[in-house]
């Protein structure tokens, strides 16, 4: 591990007048676009907020300059001279400023989620360090495409309080990843100075990530694209991770409007004295170029880009649900599988393996899913049979989940398992804001073809942090789909149809199923996501479940069917989205419906099929819609407060008597 200062390096750049010709009109377009917004923002041109980053020109334009077309960059909530950088326009990005259809993202990003996948901007982030995994995802692409690919990860100072910030530092030294960790630090935290905010430095914070160390003067252009140079040379050939600090000052506050009230200003006008861009003018007349024609140049684009800007029009109303996934094309339902025995565990296990086998894209992290073969066996032997593509992870499941969403927008079709359905509360920023926003964020610039697999399942003791059935709080999140199969052929076809979608899709297993046993599909076998299935035809009442508590379902229905009541049992398999389609037209039959599952009854997905059935099935409703689920208390931990606590074929029964003799 190294610590250095590029002070004392020789500079790649100072006989090179085109080169830094070009670096002050791209640092002089970034000051005069940032200037420009500050003042249209004053005239409520711009709506939402704004963070800009004036006086931290040269770090940007220094960083972004030795990268090329294979490389990605992620950003901050202050990243639009990280976007200029990298080559965005100017004219696309006013005009997403001003939440115009012409926008860079349509006008569905704005400032702090601004990005263009296309050119290797992964985005701007308005959740501080929530970039670093998604660098960290972007740059295991990289290394498994073997392209010599760079991600540069922009981060501020005060990110580094950020657990995400640990965690993807930390996934992408253990893979030795071809990241440069980039911190410009500008001296605050939003309002709070950085001394204030953490007690050890980054050069104190490297060795314990085994990573070099740079510290740059931020201000200088040309030192920042020197180093970053040498380091993404350096990382083509193999090397990994590093971190760097840039030294450099925000000039207006953390938002445009900020009083400004923290800090000194004395301290501003003294960094003032230290402007970049006259810096590097300075440099420029030194070598016989006027920077005055640069400057006339760019002033003259920016008030083009601004004028064409103004004149584009807003998205149409009507285009509102664009861009929230991926449209999925209509597919059949396959045919009943009828081959030899297998188990739910064997259809997970030939699922993955199949995907592995027929697709290069496809690649499997996670804790313990590699050499250890995953906590229930379900991997075993996939990291010995594709070496590289099935990975261990530490336990990170920010990193996990910002590593998927990373890969995915580079292009890869990601898996990765988070251990237990209870510990997506730990990593649903990535799953919530990133995964489930991104597409619409740019404007459908990218799309997120990946999974996350998970598991529960309650009636063992296993206690209120392992035992929770949360899909309905996921499914209530635009843009994620969430399946739950309940049979063996099922979870083999699902699971395929899930990693080959272009949507992010949560894919929760029942741990307590992967024993259960029925007959094996052919390996072509693929169940179409979005549709539930009829389990057994009815016309007395509807019994809508998912997940293991179909089968008790299917149980009480068998049950009922010798008191004379016919029950038709529906099996949702996907909740988002939910083919309410299928359940309406089994209502139009009975009348009745009663809506079974194991998460806690209210605010899930029973109320949300007794929401559908009084607006839209109301004049078909023979009784009042019944929901039956778990108490709204925490899982206990007590055998005999679980058996309470959870619905029981006995419960379920009771429901559906009720409503057949409403």
């Amino acid at each position: 591990m190294t610590s250095t200062r590029v002070s004392d390096l020789a500079t790649a750049f100072d006989d090179e007048p085109s080169t830094l010709v070009g670096m002050y009109r791209r640092m002089r377009l970034i000051r005069q676009f940032e200037d420009r917004a500050s003042r249209l923002y004053r005239t409520n041109e711009i709506p939402g907020f704004l963070h800009l980053s004036i006086g931290q020109e040269a770090s940007a334009v220094g960083a972004c300059l030795p990268l090329d077309e294979r490389d990605v960059i992620t950003s901050t909530h202050r990243g639009h001279g990280h976007c200029i950088a990298k080559g965005i326009d100017v004219e696309g990005m006013f005009a997403e400023l001003m939440g115009k259809e012409t926008g860079t993202c349509r006008g569905r990003g704005g400032s702090m989620h601004i990005a263009d996948p296309r050119r290797g901007v992964f985005g701007a982030n308005g959740i501080v360090a929530a970039g670093l995994p998604i660098a960290v995802g972007a740059a295991t692409a990289a290394q498994l495409r073997g392209s010599g690919g760079v991600v540069l990860a922009f981060f501020g100072d005060g990110a580094v309080a950020q657990g995400m910030f640990h965690e993807a530092a930390n996934l992408a030294s253990v893979w030795q990843l071809p990241v440069i960790f980039f911190c410009e630090n500008n001296k605050y935290a939003e309002f709070s100075p950085i001394a204030t905010q953490t007690r050890a430095s980054l050069a104190d914070r490297a060795p314990g990530y085994a990573m070099d160390f740079h510290q740059v003067d931020g201000n200088d252009a040309v030192a920042v694209a020197d180093l970053v140079g040498r380091l993404a040379r350096d990382l083509r050939e193999g090397a990994g991770p590093v971190l760097v600090e840039a030294e450099t000052y925000r000039w207006h506050g953390h938002y445009e409007g900020d009083p400004l009230k923290y800090r000194d200003p004395a301290e501003l006008a003294e960094w003032k004295e230290r402007d970049p861009i006259v810096r590097l003018a300075g440099r420029l007349r030194a070598l016989g170029e006027d920077p005055a024609a640069i400057d006339e140049s760019v002033d003259a684009e920016i008030d083009a880009a601004v004028e064409k800007a103004r004149a584009a029009p807003e998205p149409a109303p009507e285009t509102l649900h664009h861009f929230v996934g991926v449209p999925r094309e209509p597919a059949p339902e396959p045919a009943t599988a009828t081959g030899e025995v297998f188990r739910t565990m064997d259809a997970v296990h030939r699922a993955l393996e199949r995907e592995l086998e027929t697709d290069d894209s496809v690649f499997l992290a996670g804790i313990d899913v590699g050499a250890g073969g995953n906590v229930f066996g379900l991997t075993r032997g996939l990291a010995q049979r594709f070496p590289g593509r099935v990975r261990d992870t530490p336990i990170s499941e920010s990193a996990i989940a910002g590593a998927a969403v990373g890969a995915a927008m580079a292009g890869l079709r990601p898996v990765v398992e988070i251990m237990y359905f209870d510990f997506i509360g730990v990593c649903l920023d990535q799953l919530m804001n990133q995964a489930a926003k991104l597409r619409f964020m740019t404007g459908g610039a990218v799309s997120l073809p990946l999974v996350i697999r998970t598991q529960f399942g309650a009636g063992k003791s296993s206690g209120s942090q392992h035992s929770q059935s949360l899909e309905a709080m996921l499914a209530h999140v635009p843009g994620l789909t969430v399946v739950m199969p309940s049979t063996p052929a099922d979870t083999y076809g699902l699971l395929r149809a899930a990693i080959r979608d272009p949507n992010p899709v949560v894919f929760v297993e029942n741990r307590l199923m992967y024993g259960r046993k029925g007959p094996q599909p052919p390996s072509t076998h693929l169940v179409p996501l979005g549709k539930a299935a009829i389990r057994r035809t009815g016309t007395d009442v509807t019994l809508v479940s998912y997940s293991k508590l179909v089968h008790d379902c299917a149980d009480v229905a068998e049950q009922l069917a010798g008191e004379g009541i016919s029950v038709e049992v529906i099996d949702l398999r996907t909740i988002a989205p939910l083919d309410t389609e299928t359940v309406l037209r089994s209502l139009a039959t009975t009348g009745r419906l009663v809506v079974a599952h194991q998460a806690v009854g209210e605010f899930g997905v029973g109320a949300e099929l007794a929401a559908v059935a009084a607006r839209e099935g109301f004049w078909t409703l023979d009784a009042p819609v019944i929901r039956v689920g778990a108490e709204r208390t925490p899982a206990p931990y007590s055998p005999s407060l679980e058996r309470v606590w959870l619905p029981s074929k006995e419960t379920i029964a009771a429901a559906v008597r009720e409503a057949a003799t409403a």
